[in-house]
Formats: structure tokens, sequence, C-alpha cells
């Protein structure tokens, strides 16, 4: 089958296209053929190095996709021919996985597979963001920065599924335009953002910020949050990692919170399949939706993740791998 690994930690173009053994499954796992994967931030860390998880070289990159089940053991609730999303911590960039059951999510009949393949990783990080990490409540604003990128994308439209209030901060107009495709009930530009939060909610601030990109921004973050806000940080895409006056935190009460999806897996495996449970039946119903990614070929994967580094992309990016030898 076909695959894209990463040779040598040297960036984009350090990723080949190459032929490998397909997996097999047993009698345990279960085996589906992918039609899509998912790129993310942390795959474009991975090809310097960069990622706090260096993988052994070669290595296939992706951790998301989406395909049909060509196997599933007796019992697993699976069929040959469902369709599904996977999630593949050892690498989807490839044509066929063999994976437990428990990483298997079958997809509802209105979330395509080019969908789905970008689907998990930013849906379900923006979901324990706001449910685990900063325990939203009912009616609460959210801020949430780099709106117009994979991971903002998700967040606008879970926190819309979820009945909240947000406030897309964007880089241009074009990606305003994005954001508010995407259900944002405002948006703002970067530049001078803490101003017109406040404009728009009266001077009270936010509840919740969420914060994929770091950098000078984010001290303005923290002064755009309610009495009681918290500012849950996601990652650093725009470079570079901020520092907090901790006394800042005491003038109205407000906190600062990690959320790193993929740690707090190593401590509850079970997680992904309770997210499911809760996102699924708003899949189902039309509230929480999933668009469509831009699509590359997998010889692309170069180019793709060169989208992630320059900051062209907006939505989700994704990879076909549907071409077979």
């Amino acid at each position: 089958m076909r695959a894209a690994q990463l040779t040598e930690h040297a960036g984009p173009d350090a990723v080949r296209v190459t032929d490998i053994p397909e997996p097999e499954a047993g009698d345990s796992l279960v085996l589906v053929d992918l039609y899509a994967a998912g790129v993310s931030f942390p795959d474009l860390l991975q090809t310097t190095g960069g990622y706090q998880m260096v993988r052994p070289l070669p290595c296939v990159l992706g951790a998301e996709g989406a395909g049909i089940v060509r196997s599933a053991p007796e019992g697993s609730g699976l069929i040959a021919g469902q369709r599904v999303a996977v999630l593949s911590i050892a690498g989807s960039w490839q044509q066929t996985v063999a994976l437990p059951r428990e990483l298997v999510f079958p997809l509802p009949d209105n979330v395509s597979l080019t969908a789905g393949a970008g689907m998990l990783m930013n849906y379900f990080t923006a979901h324990f963001a706001l449910d685990e990490r900063a325990r939203y409540r009912a009616g609460e604003a959210i801020l949430v920065h780099g709106a117009a990128g994979g991971l903002g994308v998700a967040s606008l439209q879970v926190a819309a599924a979820l009945g909240l209030e947000t406030i897309a901060v964007v880089s241009t107009e074009e990606k305003a335009a994005v954001a508010k495709a995407n259900r944002a009930t405002h948006t703002v530009l970067a530049d001078g953002f803490k101003d017109r939060v406040l404009e728009l909610t009266g001077g009270r601030g936010v509840d919740i910020v969420l914060d994929p990109v770091g950098g000078d921004r984010f001290t303005d973050s923290l002064r755009s949050l309610a009495p009681g806000g918290r500012a849950v940080v996601l990652g650093f895409t725009g470079g570079s990692i901020p520092t907090v006056k901790v006394n800042r935190l005491l003038l109205k009460n407000i906190s600062v919170v990690g959320a790193g999806w993929g740690e707090y897996l190593r401590t509850d495996p079970g997680y992904p399949a309770r997210q499911w449970a809760a996102l699924e039946p708003l899949l189902h119903d039309g509230a929480l939706v999933v668009p469509e990614p831009t699509l590359h070929p997998l010889d692309d994967a170069p180019a793709a993740l060169r989208s992630l580094e320059n900051r062209s992309a907006t939505g989700k990016v994704a990879l076909d791998l549907t071409s077979r030898p």
C-alpha cells in the first residue's frame, strides 16, 4: 500500500510517498481502508523533531482518517462496508490501518468520508477544551483565536452546537468570512482585538478564551476575560510561548489552564469513546457541522504541510488516499 513517511527531521520536504506492507488485523483489530487522512499542526512539528513525542524514523505521519471497514472482530458492533472515522496515533497517512475497536467511530450518514477524515483530532480537542478544561456553562461567551484554522473552525462549530456565543479572532477579512461561514457570532481582526471584544460584550469581557496561537496577544487575551473567566492554552502556532504575570489572575479571579488532549489520553484511554457518545448525537441531528476540508493528493503531502507552516490554509487540510497502485 502507499504511505507518506517522514524520513528525516528536515521539514515538510522530508516526507516521501512510498510502498509499505499492509497491516495485519488478526482476530482482535479492525481493518479499515482509508479514503482520506487529516493533516494537523502536530504533523508539521514532527517533521522538524519539534513535537513532544519524537518517533523513530522513518515513520508514517498523521493521526486521523476516515474510510471503509474491511473486517472487524466478532462482537465489535462493526461490519464490513461500514463508514468510519479513526484515530491512528501510529500513523494515518497510509491506505490501510489496523486498529483497536475503541479507536474506530461509525460516521453518521450526513458526514462525508473527506469531512470525517479531518474531524476527530480538532473536534475532540475543542470539546475537551470547552467541556473538561474550561467547564463551560450555558450562555457563556467564547473568544477563539486562529478562528479560520482547522482547530479554530472546529472550536466555532462545537461551541455553536453547545449553544455558546463566539467571537472569532482572525488576521484578515478573508479569514473573517471563513469564520462567519462556520457559525461565528462575531468576527474581529487580531490587531486591536481586545478593545473590540470589550465593546461587543458591553465592557464585561468573555468567559472563555481558546488560544491555539500564543505569542504576544496572550496578555490582551487575559485582559479580555470577564471576572471568573478561563483562558485555555491549546498550542503555539504563532511561534512564541507567552508567559503570565500571575498577579493578573488575582485582579478578576481568572484562570489559565492547558488543554493537551493527546496527553490526557495517556491517563484516560477511554475518553475519546465518551466524547463520541456526547458528539455523535449532535452530528446525527445536524446541530454539529463538519465542513469539507481542503483536499490534497497524497503525493502533495509536503505542500499540505507547508500550507499550515505559512498559515495560508483555512479550515481543515486532508490527504486523498484513494489512488492505489
